[in-house]
């Protein structure tokens, strides 16, 4: 039933994209930014490297425990030496709701749900910054995203949602 719902989010999540006009360069980031879920959900732990900028931080705005929440801001080298280690299977969904550019510079922003082993764990809203490269490849530099409990991914908007799986327990 979870894996039903994680592939019905992610179908969702891609129509509305589909039905909008894109300009090349949107089109660009957009499959920029599918190749860094891409990676996040293969079972290649260093997959993730080569779609990010190690230069980039990661920003954590942790709402888990709605009465301590708090930032973490991780090196994106340091996430991705933790990330090679990890054995649990992760997949994320995410809805692009605005995708900006302008030359080499470009914000991919949306709601998004998190699986680990087919569980949902997390959901919350993303803001990618992607930067295109000397070598003309779009790298996910910086990200921020809320990390919110599952019984908030229908207020946030994450497609699929609600859904009986969800639950208010922390990881």
């Amino acid at each position: 039933m979870k894996a039903i719902l994680a592939i019905t989010a992610a179908l969702l999540a891609a129509a509305p994209l589909a039905a909008e006009e894109q300009s090349p360069e949107q089109a660009e980031v957009i499959a920029a930014a599918d190749a860094f879920f891409a990676a996040l959900g293969s079972d290649d732990k260093t997959a993730l490297a080569g779609v990010m900028h190690t230069q980039g931080v990661i920003f954590v705005h942790n709402r888990m425990n709605p009465e301590a929440p708090r930032v973490d801001a991780v090196p994106v080298t340091h996430h991705l030496a933790r990330w090679a280690k990890g054995t649990r299977k992760a997949d994320e969904v995410m809805h692009y709701e605005a995708v900006l550019v302008t030359g080499d510079m470009a914000q991919v922003w949306g709601p998004y749900s998190f699986w680990a082993d087919y569980e949902l764990t997390h959901c919350g809203i993303n803001s990618l910054s992607m930067v295109k490269t000397a070598g003309g490849v779009w790298k996910v530099a910086n990200t921020s995203f809320t990390m919110e409990l599952p019984s908030e991914c229908e207020r946030l908007g994450v497609p699929g949602f609600p859904a009986d799986a969800a639950r208010d327990e922390t990881p």
